[in-house]
């Protein structure tokens, strides 16, 4: 089964974590045994392999770098320009991938279906490069509105306003609060350019002002349901019932605390909490339930997103375990058109209309 996976923090994982992701995760893990700088060390999952073997043809890949004011706890830079200087080198890092084909950036229709007609092709695909569509999770680092089109010009085809916290356009997960005009001001200029509205992150209040703001195509790369895990970070029934209405998909995440109620961050195991991939598809099904149909769910897995095996699925030791997924689907009643709709069909859908 075609994959396409909607959020991937890789260049984060390659510049700040330091992995080579051209090597199997077994290796980078390897490399890792006795690291503690960081709580995932040597628990990785995903790498430039296991997309290939897990048959992901196509992710969503971040840039992210967040500014914190002198009051903000949350790790981060000490000023935009520090922040977009921090993007820019994730820029590169893709690019050098593109160098050593091992990725190929997706900007537009035809590189899109050039792209799926590569993976396609019948041939093996260990050698073959990761398509990539290029996000900011988080919009901090555009230092003025002006970033926003060089931006554009380099790659970047969606935009998350925020991240955690308070943020420069937008308010995130655990914040509260609008946007106000220069928040609008950035989702004029985001539809200006088409720039895909990432709507993943944004408190309720900024939710709800961005999609009075936003004409364009939004989508949620990575979250899941409020009602099966009740914290800010999920999306509501209501905001759920808005997105469906804009024609948005949702990328199903696989963050453990996001998934099961009453995740100790740092203590709770996936075993002890009954946490595998059965549970994503409950958020997933739950989302089926409020559109009646299966057209506006994909995955949007947030792997070693800051966290690895310890904080994901039991039954989940790399990101080529996505394989699994379709029969927990057909398990459910999903018929084979919509297995592949979820796996990757809404979300190419969602990019033909937008992209057209």
């Amino acid at each position: 089964m075609l994959i396409i996976d909607a959020h991937l923090d890789l260049s984060m994982n390659a510049m700040e974590w330091n992995r080579d992701l051209r090597l199997p995760v077994a290796e980078i893990n390897a490399r890792e045994q006795g690291l503690t700088d960081k709580p995932d060390r040597g628990k990785a999952t995903v790498s430039l392999p296991e997309l290939r073997k897990g048959n992901v043809a196509v992710v969503v890949a971040t840039q992210i770098a967040r500014y914190v004011a002198p009051n903000n706890p949350l790790p981060g830079w000490h000023s935009p320009q520090q922040a977009w200087a921090q993007t820019q080198g994730q820029v590169s890092w893709y690019k050098a991938m593109e160098d050593e084909g091992e990725m190929t950036a997706i900007t537009d229709l035809a590189s899109l279906e050039k792209h799926l007609s590569l993976w396609n092709d019948g041939t093996p695909n260990e050698s073959k490069p990761v398509g990539y569509i290029l996000s900011l999770e988080g919009a901090d680092s555009l230092v003025t509105l002006d970033h926003v089109e060089r931006a554009y010009n380099y790659g970047l085809r969606a935009i998350g306003p925020a991240h955690y916290g308070p943020g420069r356009y937008a308010q995130g997960t655990d914040a509260t609060g609008f946007m106000g005009k220069v928040g609008q001001d950035l989702l004029k200029e985001m539809e200006r350019l088409n720039i895909i509205l990432d709507a993943t992150h944004l408190c309720d209040d900024s939710f709800w002002e961005a999609m009075d703001h936003y004409n364009g195509p939004v989508w949620a790369s990575h979250n899941l349901c409020r009602a099966l895990v009740n914290h800010n970070r999920q999306f509501s029934d209501e905001q759920i019932r808005e997105l469906i209405n804009r024609d948005a998909v949702i990328g199903g995440a696989l963050d453990a605390w996001m998934m099961v109620p009453n995740w100790v961050r740092g203590q709770s195991t996936p075993e002890e909490m009954n946490c595998n991939l059965e549970v994503l598809v409950d958020h997933l099904d739950h989302i089926c339930q409020l559109a009646g149909n299966a057209d506006h769910i994909g995955i949007g897995t947030d792997l070693d997103g800051a966290f690895g095996r310890e904080q994901s699925p039991y039954d989940l030791e790399t990101i080529a375990d996505l394989q699994t997924v379709p029969n927990l689907l057909r398990k459910r009643g999903y018929t084979e058109t919509d297995v592949e709709k979820i796996m990757h069909g809404n979300w190419l859908r969602f990019l033909r209309r937008a992209w057209k």
